[in-house]
């Protein structure tokens, strides 16, 4: 086990959770309606007491679901998944009045000082983030061979030499188990393979390049002509790059759809609900998630993802999740939308990700 993943789980042999009442459930009363009161979820662990059953562990939650008990299991869905009739979990409390309980200090850990005044208690540029690197370090070394790590990139991680290397190696080298994108990421990547930019700049020298506009254009109506990303590499030649590592190793790769998009490119998902589906798959299975240079797709993928795992015999880990940007803007939406266990790096994507190639490639 991950020596980051002590988990506590709550005592329910003492009041008040031993004095709970059995938690109720109402049918749905049609396809995609949840019934009055229903109980949403939150992204931390939930604890709901089923008569015949006692207190059972919420697997895979997530924020802004519903929680379906039938025949003695949990299942967290969407609303708009739900069935006529499935029995849907109601109650609005969290403290164990209505048998719902949710565990917010299950992996808190004890706290180096106590005083209630302290300066420098909450990230921002000017927190030194030496610990945070080496936890992460560690993580993903554990997390290679034990875990799903997903990356979630947004398309300036492609429009440097060196990022765009790192972020290849680090696939190659077993570190990324799916990556979430949208259109731009695999157009610019495709991008540098062909023709050495990224939206027309050098991604080496940043010179512009002479009707250097064109370039991700003409990527997308060639990748377009091949009739998938996967036969483009193939035609193309295609040697380098983060998609071309994606589909070299096998390594699943969902690319949601924008209104900004050009193109897109095929395998590109228009739908926003059948993206958030696709996505949804490997937040499920998420031990680690890096979200790095897309404010609007990290917290998408953060409301989607546990803070917590549910390992086949039983143990229950920590989902770590960082959240790599410029500005604490990003990091602070993300939290503000409840997913507070998110760790912020606040530095430029490019140097974030050369640096940790460079460590863990040792």
């Amino acid at each position: 086990m991950h020596p980051l993943a002590s988990y506590q789980p709550p005592d329910f042999s003492t009041p008040p959770l031993s004095d709970s009442p059995y938690a109720e459930t109402v049918p749905a009363p049609a396809d995609g309606i949840a019934p009055e009161q229903f109980h949403a979820t939150s992204n931390l662990p939930e604890y709901i007491n089923l008569e015949g059953h006692g207190w059972l562990l919420a697997p895979e939650s997530r924020m802004d679901a519903v929680l379906v008990a039938d025949q003695g299991k949990l299942q967290v869905t969407e609303p708009r998944n739900l069935k006529k009739d499935d029995p849907v979990v109601v109650g609005r409390t969290e403290n164990g009045e209505q048998g719902i309980f949710v565990h917010a200090d299950g992996f808190l850990q004890p706290e180096e000082s106590e005083d209630k005044f302290t300066f420098r208690s909450r990230g921002t540029r000017e927190t030194p983030f030496s610990r945070s690197y080496d936890d992460l370090y560690s993580t993903l070394r554990y997390d290679r061979d034990h875990g799903h790590i997903v990356w979630v990139l947004g398309p300036a991680v492609s429009f440097d030499k060196d990022s765009r290397e790192s972020m290849q190696g680090l696939i190659e080298g077993g570190y990324c188990h799916a990556l979430m994108a949208g259109n731009a990421l695999a157009t610019h990547d495709l991008e540098a393979s062909r023709f050495g930019t990224g939206l027309g700049q050098d991604i080496y020298n940043q010179q512009l390049v002479p009707l250097g506009h064109y370039n991700h254009l003409d990527v997308i109506n060639a990748v377009r002509a091949s009739g998938s990303i996967s036969d483009y590499i193939n035609q193309a030649g295609v040697k380098d790059g983060i998609i071309y590592a994606c589909e070299t190793m096998g390594v699943p790769y969902v690319l949601a759809g924008s209104i900004r998009d050009d193109g897109p490119l095929p395998g590109v998902t228009g739908n926003a609900y059948e993206a958030q589906n696709d996505m949804r798959q490997h937040a499920r299975r998420a031990t680690t998630v890096i979200a790095m240079a897309t404010q609007l797709h990290s917290i998408a993928f953060g409301n989607m993802t546990p803070s917590y795992k549910i390992l086949p015999d039983g143990t229950v880990r920590p989902v770590f999740f960082f959240i790599v940007d410029m500005s604490e803007f990003s990091a602070d939406k993300l939290a503000n939308r409840g997913s507070a266990q998110a760790q912020a790096i606040l530095t430029n994507a490019q140097d974030f990700i050369v640096n940790l190639w460079n460590n863990l490639r040792q």
